[in-house]
């Protein structure tokens, strides 16, 4: 077998897999099912499903987290390209003017529009997941898998920035600021679908990255 046709085995069997999850999900809840009963729906043996995941929550992580990982090239492109027009120097202002440039230069950053493409693409998964009959489990760990994410590339802004007044504020260095951003996008996801997304992945995506600018602009008055 060719390495290309290997390739395309997994993702085949990735995606029966996947398939078989928001099927079942669909039916009942997601603590409710097995590992056993999404390899039965997908038709698929129990060491195929143990060769890609290590259970059913790896499984819906491990979706979200490729996704993720894909797009993080294209955040650090924009994140660079925003500081490139700030002053560390300028002072108490510096943090302030980054996310007053970042919301008008670019109203809305391609690598947000593609979070969004994405959750569309899945949009039977994350209905399932984050809906009635979803998974308390699920939406814990996708906000502390975000907060620590935003986490990290804010921390990335107040080395840039130099530790300004801003960029040192207790909230957002003690994990604050961080987890109710991601809270904010995880609310923005789960009212986009289950209004049935009347806005387009560009709209929400917009909307999302103006509320967060807002957010994050304001942080040094908060103390």
């Amino acid at each position: 077998m060719s390495h290309s046709s290997g390739d395309l085995r997994v993702r085949r069997t990735q995606k029966l897999i996947r398939d078989a999850l928001i099927a079942l999900i669909e039916e009942r809840s997601f603590d409710a099912i097995t590992v056993g009963e999404i390899a039965s729906r997908a038709m698929v043996s129990r060491t195929a499903f143990y060769r890609y995941y290590e259970d059913k929550y790896d499984l819906v992580m491990k979706l979200f987290e490729e996704t993720v990982i894909t797009m993080n090239n294209d955040f650090d492109v924009f994140r660079r390209d925003v500081l490139s027009t700030v002053d560390p120097k300028t002072g108490s202002q510096s943090w302030a003017q980054l996310f007053k440039h970042a919301e008008e230069a670019l109203p809305t950053p391609p690598p947000y529009v593609e979070f969004f493409e994405h959750v569309a693409e899945y949009e039977r998964l994350y209905r399932a997941l984050l809906g009635k009959r979803g998974s308390s489990w699920f939406v814990m760990n996708l906000r502390a898998y975000l907060a620590e994410m935003i986490g990290e590339r804010l921390q990335e802004l107040v080395r840039a920035l130099n530790g300004n007044p801003g960029a040192s504020s207790r909230v957002l260095a003690d994990g604050f600021v961080p987890a109710q951003i991601a809270a904010l996008l995880v609310d923005a996801i789960t009212w986009w679908l289950e209004q049935g997304r009347p806005y387009t992945p560009r709209q929400i995506a917009t909307y999302y990255y103006r509320m967060m600018c807002s957010i994050l602009k304001d942080v040094p008055t908060w103390e």
